[in-house]
């Protein structure tokens, strides 16, 4: 009977250490298998070291702005060189830019260009110039030579030059010598000067011998004997030390009016 047994326990003994081996491979199996799981500690710490390093699209996008904030300043303290126009008249220039001057307004599209000319020789503003016909009537002489004797445009001397005006303005006929012309008038102060009134000068010592016609504002046309017919002044020296007197033809009437 010990005989039979000895063999069955010998068997169950085989048996028991081949399972125990076989649960010892396994365990083994699995520590292996997990031993080889820190892995991903070294996964993680490449996916560190490329999240430590900067994009360099980050640095292209840093470089292309810089001249995008240096360009932005020099625009903003750019300022444009002024532009400095020469006028060689500044009232004429404030009159065709603006149509104002310092002491009136006027409208350019109702102002001819006669008037323009004689605001600026007279110094006055539109409102204040003589009749357009008066205005019309000497400017077609403005500029014509001195000559003695003269009644063309060809040369001119002072009466004959207010004979011509007198005629085209108001129809009326003066005595062709300056003194004449100052003996038919009725005489007036400087305080009551009109326009188309007549002014005298005693240019020679002996009277009566230079005539123009007043215009306004102190100033007068006539036949200059240096510069022809020109528009002066009866404060300057030359003709306030020279002036004789005044007259107004009281039978004058313009021929046209305004």
């Amino acid at each position: 009977m010990v005989k039979n047994v000895l063999p069955a326990l010998a068997i169950v003994l085989l048996l028991s250490s081949c399972s125990t081996f076989k649960s010892l491979n396994f365990t083994s199996n699995r520590q292996v298998s997990n031993l080889a799981a820190p892995a991903v500690p070294s996964q993680s710490k490449f996916i560190n070291e490329i999240s430590v390093t900067a994009p360099p699209t980050l640095e292209k996008a840093e470089v292309r702005s810089e001249p995008k904030i240096a360009l932005t300043e020099r625009s903003v303290n750019m300022t444009p060189a002024p532009v400095v126009i020469k006028q060689e008249n500044d009232d004429v220039a404030t009159i065709l830019a603006s149509g104002t001057r310092s002491m009136g307004t006027f409208s350019i599209e109702s102002s001819s260009a006669v008037q323009h000319k004689y605001a600026v020789l007279m110094n006055t503003e539109i409102e204040s110039l003589p009749s357009r016909s008066l205005l019309h009537a000497v400017d077609e002489w403005y500029g014509v030579r001195y000559r003695t004797g003269g009644n063309t445009k060809g040369g001119v001397d002072c009466s004959g030059f207010t004979c011509a005006v007198y005629t085209a303005v108001y129809g009326f006929a003066l005595p062709r010598v300056s003194r004449d012309q100052y003996r038919i008038s009725r005489k007036l102060s400087i305080a009551e000067l009109q326009e188309g009134d007549l002014v005298f000068f005693n240019t020679n010592g002996r009277g009566v011998s230079h005539v123009g016609v007043y215009l306004g504002n102190n100033k007068f046309i006539h036949a200059s004997v240096s510069r022809g017919v020109m528009v002066n002044d009866l404060s300057e020296k030359y003709y306030s030390v020279r002036y004789y007197g005044a007259g107004r033809i009281e039978e004058k009437q313009p021929v046209d009016a305004d």
